[in-house]
């Protein structure tokens, strides 16, 4: 199903600084089976922090968003489904992140490195809806392995030969968790938030800004997502039936 690795990949970057004790309660963990199971189901792209500028701008395009997480322990992969509220048109994507479980790092693999697995709409694909849900643009690109996305709330694009890495910081009391990259590189550093609901709660966006500031972020760089501006509900229903659909035709097989 993955193709053999035959580029080079960027080397991990050291995690973020433990120079003071609140600093160190942000480190990545190991990915474990229990973490695994947890980061499975509907997740909200809430809120995020790029300092790369062709990635922030991409960034600022992207009205909301939300995806599935589909782990598969076996595979050390996490499936996605992602829904991207772009302008006034839902882009939908289909695909997987590596977890390097030693690292508490995840994947998105570059140009070349693998393929995904098809998904509702096959192979690595985005789709983009208009309003009335009609397909305006079908992007396909399994000759490339490389998603035509401005941006995805997951992770940063790759670039061509390499891949992109980033951090899984988990939170120990609410129900969200953060990705971080480029932790020691001032120009490239990135912070990003999830959570199951579309609004964090005081806890949660107190826990973000935390982390914001043991990077050096500020708070006007934030990048937030307006989930009253989705337009991916209908999409998301059709394929929620459309995968009823497939669960009852295989049973009755």
């Amino acid at each position: 199903m993955v193709l053999p690795w035959a580029l080079t990949v960027l080397s991990l970057l050291p995690l973020l600084s433990a120079q003071s004790p609140e600093c160190a309660n942000f480190t990545a963990k190991p990915i474990t089976n229990v973490t695994l199971d947890w980061l499975s189901g509907k997740w909200f792209y809430v809120a995020a922090i790029f300092r790369k500028p062709e990635v922030n701008q991409s960034a600022k395009m992207v009205r909301s968003a939300f995806f599935y997480f589909a782990p598969n322990q076996m595979e050390d992969k996490i499936y996605t489904r992602e829904y991207q509220t772009i302008g006034d048109h839902c882009i939908y994507n289909s695909s997987h992140l590596m977890v390097q479980r030693k690292n508490g790092t995840v994947v998105r693999e570059g140009k070349g490195q693998g393929e995904d697995r098809g998904g509702l709409e096959g192979g690595w694909t985005s789709l983009r809806r208009g309003p009335d849900n009609k397909v305006l643009k079908a992007l396909g690109t399994e000759n490339t392995g490389q998603t035509p996305m401005l941006h995805t709330p997951t992770l940063s694009p790759p670039e061509n030969g390499t891949a992109s890495f980033a951090y899984l910081l988990l939170s120990k009391n609410s129900r969200s968790f953060m990705f971080s990259a480029h932790p020691q590189d001032k120009q490239k550093m990135a912070l990003s938030i999830f959570a199951d609901k579309p609004q964090l709660s005081e806890e949660q966006l107190n826990e973000f800004h935390e982390v914001m500031e043991c990077m050096g972020m500020h708070k006007s760089e934030i990048i937030p997502t307006d989930e009253k501006k989705d337009q991916c509900g209908p999409l998301e229903k059709q394929h929620e039936e459309e995968r009823k659909k497939e669960q009852e035709g295989a049973k009755e097989e």
